[in-house]
């Protein structure tokens, strides 16, 4: 068993691209695709901290108002936001509004932005060697050993919501690892050195 599904366009997709055209969509043009970028990485490192204990469907389809709402997550604009950018977030119902993980999405600007080597340089640092697609769902981790080590020099920076199962969705979602599973349409993708 492979744990896919066919869309009504024929391709076979991982198992979690099915239930909604957004997931498919995300699925097919995004998910695993390399991605660097210091903005872009954190972009996708604060919305990963903003699905924590929530479906990745409430984010993606939250993802333009988290977006407008955080200056396109230039690291730079939200380093410098206040308490009253802070209290703009808390208000804004597009989004998720949670003060811990507003706070620390903020918190997290102003770390990466004091990084001497730029987040996407030290995120892509952690990229473990290659290793074959997962054939099946359960093939498919949660945790690894890289990610809890990116998840450790995270917190030994200073950033906050960043577990190893945070960390281990990054990976999966920036091209780090490629979780697709091995008969999935995607085809796979170059993980080159960090640029």
């Amino acid at each position: 068993m492979t744990d896919l599904v066919v869309g009504a366009d024929g391709r076979a997709r991982c198992f979690w691209a099915g239930s909604a055209p957004d997931y498919a969509a995300y699925h097919d043009d995004e998910w695993g695709r390399p991605l660097r970028g210091d903005d872009a990485l954190f972009e996708r490192l604060t919305l990963e901290a903003f699905q924590s204990g929530l479906a990745w469907i409430t984010i993606l389809r939250k993802r333009p108002a988290f977006r407008a709402a955080f200056d396109d997550f230039v690291i730079a604009e939200v380093a410098g936001y206040t308490e009253a950018d802070a209290a703009r977030l808390m208000a804004d119902a597009g989004i998720v509004r949670n003060r811990m993980k507003i706070d620390a999405a903020l918190h997290n600007a102003k770390v990466a932005a004091d990084l001497p080597e730029g987040l996407s340089a030290l995120l892509w640092s952690f990229q473990p060697a290659g290793r074959p697609r997962p054939g099946a769902r359960a093939d498919v981790p949660a945790v690894t050993a890289e990610s809890t080590a990116l998840a450790k020099a995270l917190k030994k920076r200073g950033f906050k919501f960043v577990g190893p199962t945070t960390a281990y969705a990054l990976m999966q979602a920036t091209g780090m690892v490629d979780d697709h599973l091995a008969d999935c349409w995607v085809p796979p993708s170059e993980r080159a050195a960090p640029a």
